[in-house]
């Protein structure tokens, strides 16, 4: 069942999660509820809060050089921790959340990551280029971050007054 994502400026949005503790079935639920809503969206990345759920849970699937989501390809991120990051880039970012907005976000090029999977188990992972920002973007959720956070001043109000004026035309 795809679970509905939370639009800005919903406050749970703001919400900082907690680490997850009970690796069972209401976790695999989760999880696999969460890829069906970021792939209904194409989306390339998901946290658990923007389905509702303050855990420190998202999914990140980065298309391959044709542009498909192959299922192997997809990462469970669970209670994750950058170790180490490097560089940094402009990427053009936007989020499911932001529906039909994008914007030149700077990160770090490259992360390495700790996390644990659904069953609890622990891996590390180095990232680049998109994979690297879709984690960023995903961790700052789980921190109650967004994307626009980032957006220097005059962007962000920008923003803001266009959302503002755009809902008041939408009724």
């Amino acid at each position: 069942m795809a679970r509905t994502v939370i639009l800005y400026p919903d406050r749970r949005l703001r919400q900082v999660s907690v680490k997850v503790e009970k690796f069972d079935s209401w976790l695999d639920t989760l999880l696999d509820d969460m890829n069906i809503a970021m792939l209904e969206r194409n989306g390339v990345g998901l946290a658990a809060i923007q389905v509702g759920e303050p855990v420190r849970a998202f999914i990140v699937n980065t298309p391959n050089e044709e542009g498909a989501q192959l299922p192997e390809n997809l990462l469970e991120i669970i209670n994750p921790k950058i170790v180490k990051s490097e560089g940094a880039i402009l990427w053009n970012e936007g989020c499911l959340s932001i529906p039909e907005y994008t914007e030149e976000i700077e990160r770090f090029a490259s992360v390495t990551l700790e996390y644990q999977d659904r069953k609890g188990e622990y891996f590390g992972i180095e990232a680049e280029g998109l994979f690297a920002i879709a984690i960023q973007h995903e961790m700052d959720h789980l921190d109650g971050k967004l994307f626009i956070d980032r957006l220097p001043l005059l962007k962000r109000k920008k923003f803001e007054k266009e959302r503002r004026k755009a809902m008041k035309e939408n009724g």
